[in-house]
């Protein structure tokens, strides 16, 4: 018999967060149970829709007492669509299921939260650990858990690590001829170059003031490379995208760094990169660019710690450097470009595999829900 699952988040845009949401919700159809997510909406709406999804736009990710009133509404909405199981991939969508949930005493619908990454350590974040299953995206994520919440019992978190679709980031991919001419149309600036890629939304966290220092320092031994910044910035972040542009001049970068904004190639962009770089200088919970690149069989370095840690030291532990060592990044960036070390041809992170997981999830609550 099909399931009812509602996924909740703030909006349909390009994140990881998101892109799993869709996948999820991809998977669940494909296998004959009806899939809704709740959302303000965004680019990815359509994507969803296409995979026989439906979206509710209410926008429950707002920071506004107002946001409140969508309690009541989302009890309803649980108890009309007969609804088995809710799964909250944010904080402030958590907290109105989990009262909208508190209020159904009868046909109540299985909790399960998503933890993403390493939320500031307070009340507001511990929705996130309240699910009837709790979701870590990796081991390291597991153990951010168990140390700042001893509460949980550690029976209900569930590691399911992010994964890519290896048909998709298949290993030695190579971009179509009539793709790189535009791409060089586009930024002529890249043509001959070892293209050297940072992909990531732009903020103080993701590192890009580091990668501009690396440049300014390789560019003095390695001429022929090209620095790619790849991503947008939310509008609140103009000041800092400001403030790259401003460095990049300062430090005579303009022709050897571009900023390419937001775009859906980002996979063409990586595999005709000759070194893709992870330089979060906060923990994240998994990386999922990194282990997109490996997929590719291009090169990553990336710090060592967090979620791009576990990874690398798994799949590449050539590619670790000590956060913030500019001398390590410098020198092991020198070493890859004039022999990397060979990214292996495959991994266990499979989009296949992190789907089977979570439905595995959903069908084992379920199966205590009936008994």
């Amino acid at each position: 018999m099909g399931l009812t699952i509602v996924q909740l988040l703030p909006a349909l845009e390009m994140g990881g967060v998101e892109r799993g949401t869709v996948e999820v919700a991809q998977e669940l159809c494909r296998r004959g149970h009806r899939a809704i997510v709740i959302s303000a909406g965004g680019r990815l709406e359509n994507q969803l829709r296409q995979a026989g999804a439906e979206h509710v736009a209410w926008p429950i990710g707002a920071k506004s007492p107002l946001t409140f009133r969508f309690v009541p509404r989302l009890r309803r909405f649980f108890r009309r669509e007969r609804v088995d199981i809710v799964h909250a991939r944010s904080r402030l969508p958590a907290w109105l299921a989990h009262f909208a949930l508190r209020g159904m005493l009868a046909a109540r619908p299985a909790f399960v939260t998503t933890v993403h990454g390493p939320y500031s350590v307070n009340r507001y974040s511990a929705i996130m650990t309240r699910g009837d299953r709790v979701i870590a995206i990796s081991r390291w994520i597991e153990r951010y858990i168990r140390a700042n919440y001893p509460k949980v019992d550690p029976a209900r978190i569930r590691v399911i690590p992010r994964g890519v679709d290896p048909k998709i980031f298949r290993h030695g991919h190579v971009p179509e001829a009539a793709w790189r001419a535009e791409f060089e149309r586009a930024f002529p600036q890249t043509r001959g170059k070892q293209l050297l890629t940072l992909p990531g939304r732009l903020s103080r966290r993701k590192g890009q003031q580091d990668f501009l220092s690396l440049l300014r320092a390789l560019i003095q031994r390695q001429p022929p490379v090209h620095g790619l910044i790849v991503g947008g910035a939310h509008p609140r972040r103009a000041a800092y995208v400001s403030e790259l542009q401003g460095m990049i001049r300062n430090l005579g970068l303009a022709s050897q760094v571009t900023m390419t904004g937001p775009r859906g190639d980002l996979r063409e962009i990586m595999a005709i990169s000759r070194i893709v770089f992870n330089l979060s200088i906060e923990p994240e919970g998994f990386g999922r660019t990194t282990l997109e690149a490996l997929s590719l069989g291009v090169p990553v370095i990336g710090y060592a710690h967090s979620g791009t840690a576990e990874l690398l030291e798994e799949l590449y532990p050539a590619g670790l450097v000590a956060t913030g060592n500019q001398d390590e990044l410098l020198a092991r960036t020198m070493q890859f470009l004039a022999s990397p070390p060979p990214v292996p041809a495959s991994h266990p992170y499979t989009l296949q595999a992190m789907l089977d997981a979570t439905m595995d999830v959903y069908h084992s609550l379920a199966r205590a829900q009936d008994a």
